[in-house]
């Protein structure tokens, strides 16, 4: 693992390099953190500008990776809430920086692509393992049997909780991690880095079940039945894969079907959130929300109410459809796609949607497979989460959106077959060493 903290470059790079490293390790704690990292990175890239350097950020790239804060900018124009407009622009600030900063910045992040998702994945895992051993503590503490780690007190936000984050956005940076681990699983030969590779990714996706968002779980059921068989296998490979990815897909859902609090939160609670409200509910699923912001869409279909506009029209909306709990909660839409119908009407819309496009369009033509599972996660995610109305779910979207298109590669192809292995005669390896064979497809 020395390799992973390694690199041969000029010194600027290598300062740049570990600037992002730390800054990807930030992503699942507080913003207090990323946000100082971001600062000293962007410090260090101008200290380093040179001339004619500004010239690369004037493209169509750079605009279409702003674009969403250019939305938000725009809507302020004709909002009624400036105040809370020009918060929004705080909270979307990374969104304009990051594509910026990646264009002035010299470091090759396609060449360290690999180093720095690893160096992600790993503190994804370890911060997993402390909220387990954090969970493991209080049941201890409080004599509880194991079994109670499973109930509603030890899942979803109160397993995140320790670290202060958002369930759905800590899901998604496990999705993430999960997603590269699995590929460097796919294709590592080494039979100690394959070991290693698998117990990350258990206890990543011990990880992603505690937390219990629904909106990453099916990303990622999809990413893995779906994305990486069609992306980097083939052939029989890529059948024995997505046989082996369904069955164990299909054995999660029964054994959510059997367990009391995973039930209760991916069927009951979904069936609520698509539920219509009825009167004397204490809770007000998706759906009823949904139903309260078309009847505002309705009205300003076009250009929206403005920036900012969306808690406040919200208000009287859920008070008039008898949504109480969402009223007193001053709960947000709970959909990035009808939060722009709300703010910026159908142009905004189109501009997101153009955005995803532009994205899911670069992956695809490189074969990325993680740009695309990525570019996934957040189309699927944003149809249940305002992910662009909280701080780490905008740095999330700012930071690997940017990431990934500034480091787009054409990965080989290999076929897959788990049960091959072969004997080794070489200087690297004693005689008659084993280790697993990917086959590669030209």
């Amino acid at each position: 693992m020395s390799e992973l903290f390694v690199i041969k470059d000029s010194l600027a790079n290598k300062i740049s390099f570990y600037h992002l490293m730390l800054l990807m390790a930030s992503l699942p704690f507080d913003r207090f953190y990323s946000h100082i990292i971001l600062i000293s990175y962007a410090i260090h890239t101008l200290i380093h500008l040179k001339k004619g350097d500004v010239k690369r950020v004037f493209n169509l790239r750079t605009l279409v990776l702003q674009s969403v804060f250019l939305v938000t900018v725009s809507g302020t124009i004709y909002t009624p809430t400036p105040g809370e407009a020009f918060t929004e622009w705080g909270k979307q600030i990374t969104i304009l920086i990051f594509p910026v900063f990646f264009c002035l910045n010299p470091l090759d992040l396609k060449k360290y692509k690999s180093q720095l998702l690893l160096s992600f994945a790993l503190v994804c895992t370890a911060t997993v393992v402390y909220l387990f051993a954090d969970v493991f503590k209080t049941l201890h503490h409080y004599h509880l049997p194991y079994s109670a780690m499973f109930t509603g007190a030890f899942t979803n936000h109160n397993f995140s909780e320790p670290i202060g984050m958002h369930a759905t956005f800590f899901s998604m940076q496990i999705v993430l991690s999960l997603t590269y681990l699995l590929t460097l699983l796919i294709k590592e030969i080494s039979v100690s880095k394959r070991l290693f590779y698998f117990i990350c990714s258990v206890i990543l996706a011990a990880g992603l079940l505690q937390l219990c968002s629904k909106s990453a779980l099916i990303a990622f059921l999809v990413i893995v039945n779906f994305t990486i068989p069609f992306f980097i296998l083939t052939g029989v490979g890529r059948r024995r894969f997505v046989l082996v990815s369904v069955s164990l897909s299909l054995l999660l859902f029964a054994g959510v079907l059997r367990s009391g609090a995973f039930r209760e939160r991916f069927v009951n609670e979904l069936t609520l959130d698509l539920a219509k409200s009825t009167a004397g509910e204490t809770e007000d699923g998706r759906l009823a929300r949904w139903n309260a912001a078309a009847g505002l869409i309705k009205k300003a279909p076009v250009l929206g109410y403005g920036s900012g506009s969306e808690i406040g029209l919200l208000q009287d909306a859920f008070y008039n459809k008898k949504l109480y709990n969402s009223y007193l909660n001053r709960l947000n839409v709970h959909s990035q796609y009808l939060s722009f119908l709300i703010k910026t009407g159908i142009l905004g819309l189109l501009t997101y949607l153009a955005t995803l496009a532009f994205g899911f369009t670069i992956a695809f033509k490189q074969k990325d497979v993680l740009f695309f599972s990525f570019m996934l996660l957040i189309a699927i995610v944003s149809l249940s989460e305002n992910l662009l109305d909280v701080d780490k779910g905008v740095c999330f979207y700012a930071f690997f959106f940017s990431f990934f298109a500034f480091s787009t590669e054409k990965p080989q192809k290999i076929g897959w077959n788990p049960m091959k292995i072969r004997f080794f005669q070489g200087k690297k390896a004693m005689p008659g060493s084993i280790i697993a064979e990917p086959i590669a497809i030209n």
